[in-house]
């Protein structure tokens, strides 16, 4: 088994005093039609491997490919929401190259004629501050199929044993939308990075056409990066991360690749233009392969495919169906939900926008909402280095945690102990409340026996309390939850201390 040696680096600040980074991104978007691009295989994720494939998928001779409809539909919708103009007649290629994910020995994708072009994305970054990133091209293609990697330490190539093939996803129809060089975004260009993929993401979920899960690859980011010294006008060689598949890793491989290629140009050596592999375990990249140039792909028209042609009738009836604009949304959802610009600002950078609008939809109130999402479910988040939505937590989870707490059931302290035997996979709330023995004590009998003895124990206290220092009650309060192991009703408990000492609140 090999292990990778990470490379050197310069610290990110020094490299910003010295460099302009220059950017530039291809998000692949896979598309949930029921079909594939170009045969009637099933296109659905996570069924028994090789079993959704036709001939055309696995390029057998004498197979003709037919284009998905609703495939061209999604893709000119998705042109449309990046304010792209749309190709009134566009034809397919192959792209030439052999690789044990492609059976056919080539992938059927677009060169010179994709379905949308020249658009534009303005993006907003943690502080509100908008960065228009330019749109160079969106256009169609096919997915590979998946390789696992048996063997290795991290389930990469590097050090593996052997490779096992699933052709399942060989066909998928696929969106990649190519930026333009992005120039200006200085120290803030790893946050632009994860704000750009973020924002691609929210488009194709808000337009119903892809399940947008990047941990199940329906999109991926290959990160582009190069640097030049200040003031000179002309790129850098470019390093191409291949593959990234979450918001985190997009925006940690740019500060890495901003660092490595600063401390490279800084030993007087040169970058090499080549593929990377990143890393979560190390954060880091290692080199792949020689990034090959378009006429390395040996392009030439499909043969097998006519021109794609579109109408304006077409494209204006598309239009109409596009949903509210991501941006008009977020205004839209900040005034209904009554939540403060910071709360909101904070809502949408830690990436749980959606998870909140899903979960008060389920029942909950926008408050209980965000009290969970940008609390515990945060903290839980950080600690494992995941996203919150990756946490295991479902928007039904908090809905009936939050049920069984307004019931009395169980408190907040308690709910966070619930949700440990849910995720542990203890069983349902009501169950893990049953196993646990984790329900609130209610029975004033055992309240009042745990008042009188932290009562006992305090008889200071008690004379304030008796005196009128009515917020001395907090600590017998405690001294009662601590009693129960937080079970019991703190509201309940405050009102037979106060009973118990004579005193009206």
């Amino acid at each position: 088994m090999s292990v990778h040696t990470q490379e050197e680096t310069l610290p990110f600040e020094e490299a910003m005093e010295k460099y302009d980074p220059v950017l530039g991104f291809e998000v692949h978007v896979e598309l949930n039609t029921k079909t594939k691009m170009f045969s009637d295989a099933p296109n659905v994720f996570g069924d028994e491997p090789n079993t959704n494939v036709t001939p055309v998928d696995l390029g057998l001779p004498g197979v003709l490919p037919v284009v998905n409809k609703t495939a061209v539909e999604y893709s000119i919708l998705i042109g449309l929401a990046l304010n792209c103009k749309i190709a009134e007649s566009c034809t397919f290629a192959r792209k030439q190259y052999f690789y044990p994910d492609t059976p056919k020995n080539f992938q059927t994708s677009q060169y010179e004629d994709p379905i949308a072009f020249d658009g534009w994305l303005d993006v907003e970054l943690e502080d509100g501050t908008v960065f228009r990133v330019e749109i160079e091209r969106a256009h169609m293609e096919e997915d590979a199929g998946k390789l696992t990697h048996m063997g290795g330490a991290a389930g990469r190539i590097q050090g593996a044993d052997f490779s096992l093939v699933d052709y399942n996803r060989a066909g998928v129809p696929l969106v990649e939308i190519v930026t333009k060089p992005i120039e200006g975004a200085g120290s803030r260009a790893p946050e632009l990075a994860k704000a750009y993929v973020a924002a691609i993401r929210e488009i194709v979920k808000n337009l119903g056409v892809s399940d947008a899960k990047m941990e199940r690859g329906n999109v991926r980011c290959d990160a582009n990066v190069s640097l030049r010294p200040h003031g000179q006008e002309k790129f850098g060689t470019r390093s191409e991360t291949k593959n990234v598949n979450s918001l985190r890793a997009v925006e940690r491989a740019v500060r890495f690749e901003i660092q490595r290629h600063a401390a490279v140009l800084e030993s007087g050596e040169k970058i090499v233009q080549e593929t990377r592999h990143w890393h979560e375990d190390t954060r880091s990249t290692t080199s792949g392969r020689p990034k090959s140039d378009a006429d390395d792909y040996r392009y030439f028209p499909e043969p097998d495919l006519l021109p794609v042609v579109t109408t304006e009738e077409w494209i204006e009836e598309l239009r109409s169906r596009l949903p509210e604009p991501p941006a008009e949304r977020r205004k839209r959802l900040k005034a209904d939900w009554g939540y403060s610009d910071a709360e909101f600002r904070d809502v949408v950078n830690a990436g749980v926008m959606e998870a909140i609008e899903e979960t008060i939809a389920a029942g909950a109130s926008a408050q209980v909402a965000r009290k969970w999402w940008m609390g515990e479910v945060a903290r839980r988040a950080k600690e494992a280095e995941v996203d919150p939505v990756d946490t295991g937590v479902t928007s039904e989870l908090i809905v009936e945690l939050d049920r069984l707490v307004q019931a009395g059931k169980i408190n907040d302290k308690l709910a966070r102990q619930v949700l440990d035997g849910v995720l542990a996979g203890e069983g349902t709330p009501e169950e893990v409340i049953e196993k646990r023995g984790l329900a609130v004590v209610s029975d004033d009998g055992a309240l009042l026996e745990a008042i009188d003895a932290a009562l006992a124990a305090a008889p200071d206290v008690a004379d304030k309390i008796r005196g009128g220092k009515i917020q001395a009650v907090g600590a017998i309060v405690g001294g009662v939850m601590k009693a129960t192991r937080g079970q019991a009703d703190a509201g309940r408990v405050r009102e037979l201390i106060l009973e118990r000492l004579g005193v009206s609140a």
